[in-house]
């Protein structure tokens, strides 16, 4: 079978897979370049010696330098973590893409503040427009894979949830290379060290200009009673007529699933807060998305991107020394972004998201612990070398083999989780909560990181180690596989236990269901196929109403 071939839950016409999904996708994606370029700009700026030289670290200790550092780094995810929140009544209220022009809005403003600051000035700008450009991040991780995840035909959801891992991978490339550019390219000054803060202004003006022209969330427009409008959406995106049959089936299948929402958790903006606190099986789904994240931030990957010169020194890690330290950081995000374009294309789809999950645990697992275990024994930080040994090319390829463990692993694969397993209008809240979660964790490792290193040394390895094991078990027996699920279904599968048998289990009811929709259509005709949709449509106004 192709690279590219899909695993359909019904027969699908090739018009649905079309250009309109994924440029859609590219577009809301530009909100994880925003973020991806931070992550991988920001530790190697600071590192910059004209940086260095502007705000006088030289005169500081090497824990003031620290804690320095890791304010200016964590001042960015505290601010991500309230916009995630934030994006929720946007995104509730005014849709998904107001949501995601408001939060391009937001970033450009902190990244035009961080721009005004100076030796003279001192680093007040910079740490406002962090927090200023945190906050539109964090609001745009919250809408872009809801706002995905409701566009895309259950057979590429997650692989266009994936362009938007895609994006923070690229952003992410651009933001480990450009600090080479500009230290191997010019000369120590103020605007070698501005340029990296001036160019994260581009992925948002991209967003911002495609933020225009994109269509809002058809499922979003169902959900607030505006039918015309979402039907016309929907025929757009699919280049589909409304009569066609996967239409119809769409249709239904959006209509019953609010239509049991309504007699469960009920439509509104504070009924997901009622049925969270009330309701044992969201909050345990609310549980599931959000430890996904500390999981994920407990693999080290966020220390690896915001500080990987200190990673990379022979200092605290495996013999790279000075400048190298920044071409071996380039590296490292050229292969995440290699190995996360064979997770879109064919990983996610293909094996699953709790497969990957599990083979990346145990990989990247085993090793952190050889990396480690040659820190203990040759202990660079005491007994440098001028050019690394074989010793130090072998620890060298193991970093670089968990990074091939975790990319198209757990790098992406938790925001596809958390956006295609709740129902529509717990969606929101839901994304909230992950995103907010991954922003904790995130500041938290960002904050304690340059401590962690200069503390542990090679613990730190261990430690992270330890943590993808357990992460294991966690997966195994509590998260199921939501490949190929209709949204629409996704209250049904965690129903099923055991866990590692759900999926199979209710891909086979899927197929009966459609079986039986089809036979119906043959017996009775489109009419009657369409008469549960006309029905749940003379209730939309009283929908609108609640919601």
């Amino acid at each position: 079978m192709s690279i590219l071939a899909l695993v359909e839950d019904r027969p699908t016409p090739k018009s649905v897979y079309n250009w309109r999904i994924y440029l859609l996708a590219a577009v809301a994606s530009c909100t994880s370049c925003m973020i991806g370029y931070d992550s991988a700009f920001i530790g190697t700026t600071l590192s910059l010696q004209s940086f260095k030289d502007e705000f006088d670290f030289d005169a500081m200790g090497k824990s003031e330098q620290n804690l320095l550092s890791a304010n200016i780094v964590s001042t960015y995810q505290a601010g991500a973590f309230f916009g995630s929140f934030f994006a929720y009544p946007i995104g509730h209220f005014w849709g998904r893409r107001i949501g995601l022009l408001s939060a391009a809005l937001v970033f450009i403003l902190g990244a035009g503040l961080m721009l005004g600051a100076n030796g003279e000035r001192g680093l007040t700008l910079l740490y406002v427009g962090r927090v200023f450009a945190g906050i539109g991040v964090g609001a745009g991780s919250n809408i872009t894979p809801i706002y995905i995840s409701e566009l895309a035909p259950p057979a590429i959801r997650g692989r266009l949830v994936g362009v938007y891992e895609l994006g923070w991978q690229i952003g992410g490339l651009v933001g480990f290379w450009i600090n080479y550019g500009v230290d191997q390219t010019m000369a120590p000054s103020h605007e070698q060290w501005i340029i990296p803060f001036a160019v994260q202004l581009i992925p948002a003006g991209l967003m911002l200009i495609g933020g225009i022209f994109v269509r809002e969330s058809p499922r979003w427009l169902f959900s607030r009673g505006r039918r015309d409008e979402a039907m016309t959406n929907l025929s757009w995106i699919r280049q589909l007529d409304e009569n066609d049959i996967y239409m119809i089936e769409e249709v239904a299948a959006i209509d019953q699933a609010l239509e049991q929402q309504r007699s469960t958790i009920g439509i509104g903006f504070w009924k997901p807060f009622k049925a969270a606190g009330s309701n044992k099986k969201v909050m345990w789904r609310l549980f599931l998305g959000s430890m996904l994240f500390f999981w994920q931030n407990g693999s080290g990957i966020n220390a690896i991107n915001y500080y990987s010169p200190t990673v990379f020194k022979a200092s605290v890690s495996i013999g790279v020394q000075g400048n190298n330290s920044l071409f071996t950081t380039g590296i490292f995000g050229v292969v995440k972004t290699v190995v996360t374009f064979v997770w879109l294309l064919y990983l996610i789809d293909r094996v699953g998201r709790r497969n990957l999950l599990l083979i990346g645990a145990f990989g990247g697992s085993i090793c952190m612990w050889i990396v480690g275990a040659y820190i203990k024994i040759a202990d660079p930080a005491n007994h440098p070398k001028p050019h690394m040994d074989g010793g130090g090319i072998m620890a060298m390829f193991f970093f670089y083999l968990w990074t091939v463990f975790y990319t198209p692993t757990w790098n992406g694969t938790p925001w596809v989780l958390n956006s295609e397993m709740f129902d529509p209008n717990m969606r929101s809240l839901a994304q909230a909560c992950a995103a907010a979660s991954n922003w904790l964790w995130n500041f938290l490792i960002s904050r304690f990181t340059p401590q962690m290193f200069a503390k542990m040394e090679y613990g730190v390895f261990f430690f992270f180690a330890s943590l993808m094991m357990l992460s294991i078990i966690f997966v195994y027996f509590l998260v199921p596989e939501t490949k190929g699920i209709p949204l629409e279904s996704m209250d049904a599968l965690f129903d099923i236990k055991p866990v590692w048998h759900a999926h199979p289990t209710m891909v086979a009811r899927l197929r009966e269901e459609e079986q039986q929709f089809r036979h119906d259509v043959e017996e009775n005709g489109v009419a009657a196929a369409k008469l549960d949709a006309q029905q749940v449509e003379d209730t939309s106004a009283e929908q609108a109403k609640y919601a």
